[in-house]
């Protein structure tokens, strides 16, 4: 008897099957919902200006005596106000053409390497947007606007703590996905768990009607990381995000993608810039709650 199959094998019949494939999966990408939870705020030319008015005296009378003259007042302007500079976001991406040309179904090579390249430079910007030297969140918290916690974990008193310094409409915590587990454990330790609110689809713990947001570009130095409190808007003196419009090669709010040229090897390159900053409209818009540790777990009977 013979040993040769009498079918076909599962190899020999995959050459002539077709493979669903998906688009490029990048594993460092996240739901920047910090960034979408920011209101952002156009810029004309590149320059935002925060015009302060000074906390000088200003006097009032309340139901003035009818020959009593009445005070004179005023507000000062801050004569060397803050302004802006909208940084950016750069890198440069080059296909070469034959790729382009040959292997471009079903999916178009250039756009998924565009579409990687925007991907990273979003998280860079959310990046910067928390921890520029310059604009960055955490280094624009005023002094008195930064609290330690009391016992080194993150608690419910620490969190109350940090909304009565931030009083004036606060919209939202932003922290470490750790440094929130570690405030649900100390929630959970109280027997007070935070109640969950519904965002943009997800679950987000929330501490007094207040979502956390959680973000991993929040640092951890050692076991420890920090947690900001902030009124967001302009109307309302927040912190605001600034972007600039109307771009040569715009593709969304302030990205613009524009092709630099073939060159002699015969790739196609092509320049990405995102512009964006952040601005702190009020001292008492912004508060931290500083060095968290976020590695303590309990021991449950």
């Amino acid at each position: 008897m013979s040993d040769l199959p009498r079918f076909i094998g599962e190899r020999a019949a995959r050459q002539l099957s077709n493979t669903t494939k998906t688009p490029p999966q990048w594993r460092g990408a996240t739901p920047r919902w910090f960034i979408q939870m920011l209101p952002w705020v156009p810029v004309e030319a590149g320059v935002y200006r925060v015009n302060q008015a000074l906390d000088e005296q200003f006097t009032v009378r309340c139901t003035p005596d009818p020959n009593e003259l009445l005070p004179q007042a005023f507000s000062d302007y801050e004569t060397s106000p803050r302004e802006y500079v909208l940084s950016s976001v750069t890198t440069t991406v080059a296909v070469h053409t034959r790729i382009s040309d040959l292997y471009r179904s079903p999916m178009d090579q250039v756009k998924e390497q565009l579409s990687l390249a925007v991907d990273k430079m979003k998280e860079k910007q959310e990046s910067e947007l928390i921890n520029n030297a310059t604009y960055g969140l955490v280094h624009n918290v005023d002094p008195d606007f930064r609290i330690a916690p009391r016992k080194g974990t993150p608690t419910p008193d620490d969190l109350d703590q940090l909304i009565s310094t931030v009083w004036k409409e606060p919209a939202f915590f932003l922290a470490h996905p750790k440094a929130i587990a570690a405030f649900g454990r100390e929630c959970t330790r109280r027997g007070v768990p935070p109640a969950i609110l519904t965002l943009f689809g997800s679950p987000f713990l929330s501490w007094r009607g207040l979502p956390l947001v959680p973000s991993d570009k929040i640092k951890i130095t050692g076991n420890k990381s920090d947690i900001l409190l902030m009124r967001v808007g302009e109307r309302k003196r927040g912190v605001v995000g600034l972007f600039q419009p109307g771009l040569p090669g715009e593709v969304s709010p302030s990205l613009s993608v524009r092709l630099m040229g073939i060159n002699q090897q015969g790739a196609a390159q092509y320049l990405l810039s995102l512009y964006c900053s952040s601005a702190v409209l009020t001292h008492d818009a912004l508060g931290m709650l500083e060095g968290v540790t976020i590695d303590h777990f309990h021991e449950y009977p």
